[in-house]
């Protein structure tokens, strides 16, 4: 452990070490101390307007840092522009310099601000308003939210007198574009875009907030407006082109940080083994992650350090919160009240009293969902847990970022979840704190999520030849045409009669029809999951959470696509146990290092959820419930490779051990995928046997969990060497004996984490190491 000098944070974590347990190893694997950094500065560019300039200075920015000018002169002179810098660096500047100048020269000209979520989009539009307050020039403005806390009168007033639209790509997709003609003066004065926290638009879920995107500005165009965009992002790797995929159009980027920050002490943090509880297959199980963020969160708060907690979950924030306040009751029971709990889902009301709170230090203490992780204006903060790996490396900075906007020293703490990659890190911190930012992973080309999108743009205007190379959609459309959902005629494509498109596009959620979740008690609708995740997440008998509200599923009723729940707060979680099998297509690429061969593949998965665990908050498992759903078929896609038998003898795994080797091999790889790749284990499964019919060999799979991928597979196959490298090294690092979750053992696992040989596991991944080189190539 690399102590390094004394610092604020390192203070604090000492004072916070001295009430751990003497006798047990210490959870502190690593600190470290980055130092602070001076601002550079630069003038006000000459063709700011001066009411403008003097709206800044009066809120005391008395001259702007260099990256916000910068990113501004693009955006000014017509380019689409990303400006990817730190937390606390001040892009909302960057994007509100070029607008407010516009509009104080342009008094009809209208912009369109996009945020992911909810909190972030109502602190931009609270900046903006105090920014523009008072002054006349801006009086015609009237910045205003439209978004699903907005009634329907205050979003008539908005699309008929505001000229600054704040909302996010949901509502843009289906309470925007859906009605385009009624937003017609708008869309045709529209000059600006902002595409707030980029970094946040990955996966399936970027792939389609890309279309809606590509979707306006082809709105905005047909009514003579040529609007520029300008990308917020924390730190990603090569934001012009993360950027340029999300508006199909090129970019320049900004990514010279000349903020100031403080001094940040980080670090990892990996809770003991409970000695008392034992998982399955009698493995050991760590200490919860949660009930570790909770300890440290009251210590803190005892401490006088204001607080931010992430958790991963909705349940976790509240479990944190809950334990926080308990542990205060005991110690300090005048800070209880000091401590509360933060996420979507809350009334807008409670939602803006607790970023009040937290923002003036009635709160000491927050535990949060990434509901706070984005850009939301708090400043002050001495102290951020990380409660488990947040999946990629931008989120962790973007949470580790909110300590020390003071610029004064702060404490940033990654505490480890009972998980092969949260252990990786822990032991290996400088794959998180010394690797470059991995590169957001969409793809809109994707059929099965662009074939919708291109209704909806049917339906708002027909599609032309144009459009339909703009997209790079022809054998698509040809498809639709061949169904019979597009009309082909002189001026284009037209949607079929009836056609209804938009409200069965889940852009969050992923493909697929939706599956609505509804309370039987009073017939409530609580919300809604996608069908190809219905039988993983509304099982009979899973825990759904609402809220803060608590149900168990009853029924589920795939013909009707309903889910029927009643309210149970029961003391364990569920997860799914699902078996498959896995059919080889086509493959599209693959390399021969000798005895092994690594591949990218078309696959069809046949897949079934076979049961269920029911898991005590400890980690402890109840019990397993056997559950009999119908096969599901996914066309996707995987990365997977082959050994020879020779190799696996010759390396010292027996022929009768190549099960549980293999399959051990693959949890661990699924669990590690989200080093290379922006994805959760939850977004990916897999496949390992011994003889598989289409190769002859042994061979492990890992797929995408969307139709027709998501671009997980294709970023394993890239970076194989790097990903199966850092797998052996977490199953290595891990303490226990025989395997546990947090290398070997999968929560999902069909097969009841059987057969599982850890060492086995080792053996077989040193020799793909070794074959396939330590890096990818």
């Amino acid at each position: 452990m690399d102590s390094g000098q004394r610092s604020y944070g390192s203070e604090l974590l000492e004072r916070t070490l001295a009430g751990t347990d003497a006798d047990e190893p210490s959870p502190l694997t690593h600190l470290s101390v980055i130092p602070s950094r001076a601002a550079t500065f630069a003038s006000w560019p000459q063709w700011a307007h001066p009411e403008v300039v003097q709206a800044f200075t009066d809120l005391g920015i008395s001259q702007p840092w260099q990256h916000q000018v910068t990113a501004a002169e693009h955006a000014a002179a017509g380019r689409h522009v990303s400006i990817c810098t730190g937390t606390a660096s001040g892009k909302s500047l960057a994007y509100q310099l070029p607008i407010l100048t516009r509009f104080a020269e342009d008094p009809a000209a209208t912009a369109l601000y996009l945020s992911p979520t909810k909190a972030l989009g109502t602190d931009q539009l609270r900046s903006v308003s105090r920014t523009i307050a008072g002054r006349t020039v801006f009086s015609h403005l009237q910045p205003c939210m439209y978004d699903g806390d907005t009634d329907s009168e205050l979003r008539q007033w908005a699309r008929m007198h505001s000229r600054w639209i704040f909302t996010n790509p949901d509502m843009l997709h289906v309470g925007i574009l859906s009605g385009h003609q009624r937003w017609r003066q708008f869309f045709a004065r529209l000059r600006f875009v902002v595409v707030d926290e980029c970094h946040h638009y990955r996966g399936v879920f970027g792939s389609h907030t890309a279309l809606v995107l590509r979707r306006m500005l082809r709105i905005a165009r047909s009514y003579g407006a040529d609007p520029v965009v300008i990308g917020a992002s924390a730190t990603v790797a090569n934001p012009a082109q993360s950027l340029a995929r999300l508006i199909g159009d090129e970019v320049v980027a900004v990514t010279e940080d000349a903020s100031p920050h403080g001094e940040r002490t980080v670090a990892m943090w990996e809770p003991g083994f409970s000695p008392a509880v034992t998982g399955e297959n009698d493995a050991p199980v760590r200490r919860s992650a949660g009930v570790e963020s909770a300890r440290l969160l009251a210590d803190f708060v005892v401490e006088g350090a204001r607080t931010l907690c992430f958790q991963r979950s909705r349940r976790g924030v509240e479990v944190t919160a809950v334990r926080a306040r308990e542990l205060l009751s005991e110690s300090a029971p005048d800070l209880t009240g000091r401590v509360a709990a933060y996420r979507a889902g809350y009334l807008a009301d409670d939602r803006r009293r607790l970023e009040r709170a937290l923002a003036d230090g009635e709160l000491l203490g927050v535990a949060t969902t990434n509901a706070l992780e984005l850009g939301v204006d708090i400043s002050g903060l001495d102290a951020v847990i990380v409660g488990g790996y947040p999946g990629t490396v931008a989120s962790f900075w973007q949470q580790a970022g909110r300590a020390g906007r003071r610029g004064e020293g702060s404490l940033v703490v990654m505490v480890a979840r009972d998980d092969p990659l949260d252990t990786y890190l822990v032991h290996h911190p400088e794959a998180l704190l010394e690797r470059p930012v991995e590169a957001t992973v969409t793809d809109p080309a994707n059929p099965y999520v662009l074939g919708p999108h291109l209704l909806c743009a049917a339906t708002e205007a027909p599609l032309t030849a144009a459009d339909v190379a703009a997209f790079d959609a022809a054998d698509l459309v040809a498809a639709l045409t061949a169904e019979g959902k597009l009309k082909r005629r002189k001026a284009g494509w037209y949607p079929a009669p009836g056609l209804d498109p938009h409200g069965q596009i889940d852009i969050r959620g992923g493909i697929g029809g939706q599956v609505l979740i509804v309370d039987t008690t009073t017939s409530r609708l609580l919300g809604t999951v996608d069908g190809t995740r219905a039988k993983t997440s509304v099982f009979p008998g899973a825990v759904y959470l609402h809220q803060g509200e608590s149900f168990v599923i009853d029924q589920l009723d795939l013909d009707d696509q309903l889910a029927l729940a009643h309210p149970e707060d029961p003391d364990w979680t569920t997860s799914p146990r699902e078996v498959s099998e896995v059919l080889i297509t086509q493959t599209l690429a693959q390399r021969r290092h000798g005895p092994l061969t690594v591949a990218l593949a078309r696959v069809q998965v046949t897949s079934q959820v076979v049961g269920y665990l029911r898991k005590a908050f400890s980690g402890e498992i109840l019990d397993a419930v056997p559950l009999d759903l119908p096969e599901d078929q996914l066309d996707t896609r995987a990365v997977m490779y082959t050994l020879t038998p020779d190799a696996l003898i010759a390396a010292g795994v027996e022929e009768e051990g190549f099960p549980g080797a293999l399959h051990a091999a693959e949890h661990a790889a699924i669990g590690m995928l989200g080093l290379v790749a922006t994805c959760d284990r939850w977004d990916i499964g897999g496949l390992s046997t011994d003889l598989h019919p289409g190769t002859g060999l042994p061979t492990v799979f890992v797929y995408d969990g969307f139709a027709g991928g998501a671009g997980f597979a294709d970023r394993g196959f890239e970076a194989f060497g790097d990903w199966i490298s850092a797998t052996a090294d977490a199953v290595e690092s891990c303490g226990c004996r025989d395997g546990c979750p947090s290398c070997v053992q999968s929560p999902k696992c069909g097969n009841g984490n059987e057969p599982l040989d850890k060492a086995g596991a080792i053996t077989v991944l040193r020799l793909i190491e070794r074959l396939s080189g330590s890096t990818s190539g």
